[in-house]
This record gives structure tokens, C-alpha cells and sequence, in this order.
């Protein structure tokens, strides 16, 4: 069956997990979030942001000024509350340059940080996207 996610987000998605749980033939792993996948408007205006600051800047690509802003801002806020993105992100990624880690955050490689957020993780970063540029002037 390989990977399922799933939001919960009222007692008849809970029902239906506990019935794919109950179907499920052991062993597997699980894990729980609280709160929910980033929202489509979330993610829209991240691109939207990247696009203008690319614009503004004019020595990088929207690209990578997303890898800059995965690494800089996304992936602190997804170590300190993600146990499992800590674990993988520490033994595969925290060991290499800041150039190879930037090449991992961006395509084709796109590790992967803000798709694992929660919507309040993805406020938390749009927020410190927000900052950080503001603080330049963009």
C-alpha cells in the first residue's frame, strides 16, 4: 500500500482512519500532526513572494531565492518541530556545504520543507519570509 497521509478534519475523516488502520496488516509506522497541510493560498503567495524578490533582487532566480528561503527560514522552523524531518535533515543534508545544501533545496533534488508544513508551520515561515525581506527593503 505504501505511503498514506491524510487530514482529519472532522469525526467522519477519524472514523474512516480508524477503519484504514484497522485493515492495515502489521507491521507499518505511523505518525500525527496536529493541524493541517498548508493551504493552496499559502503556497501560491510563497511563489508569488519568490517571483517579486527574485525581481526586485535581480541577481538570483525566483528558484533560488526559494532554496535560500527552505534553507535559511524553513527548515529551522521544521527541526525544531518535526522529529522526523530533524532526523533525516540532519543525517543526509546538515553535514554538507551551504552551496550543496542550497542545490538540495532547490529542483531537480527539492528537498523536501515547506510540503511537510502544517498551515500554522507555513504562517510561521511566510512570516519570517516577510521579515526578512522587509528588513532589506523588498
Amino acid at each position: 500500500m505504501g505511503t498514506v497521509n491524510r487530514i482529519v478534519a472532522n469525526e467522519l475523516d477519524k472514523d474512516i482512519l480508524i477503519r484504514l488502520i484497522r485493515a492495515r496488516k502489521p507491521p507499518f509506522t505511523t505518525t500525527m500532526t496536529d493541524g493541517k497541510y498548508r493551504t493552496n493560498p499559502q503556497n501560491k503567495l510563497q511563489r508569488k513572494w519568490m517571483t517579486e524578490v527574485a525581481d526586485q533582487l535581480g541577481d538570483r532566480t525566483a528558484e533560488e531565492v526559494r532554496g535560500e528561503c527552505k534553507l535559511m527560514l524553513g527548515v529551522p522552523i521544521l527541526r525544531a518541530e518535526n522529529e522526523a524531518f530533524c532526523k533525516a535533515y540532519d543525517e543526509h543534508v546538515k553535514p554538507l556545504s551551504y552551496e550543496q545544501k542550497l542545490a538540495f533545496m532547490m529542483m531537480p533534488l527539492d528537498f523536501p520543507v515547506t510540503r511537510l508544513m502544517t498551515t500554522a508551520q507555513s504562517k510561521q515561515y511566510l512570516d519570517a519570509i516577510h521579515r526578512h525581506y522587509s528588513a532589506q527593503g523588498i
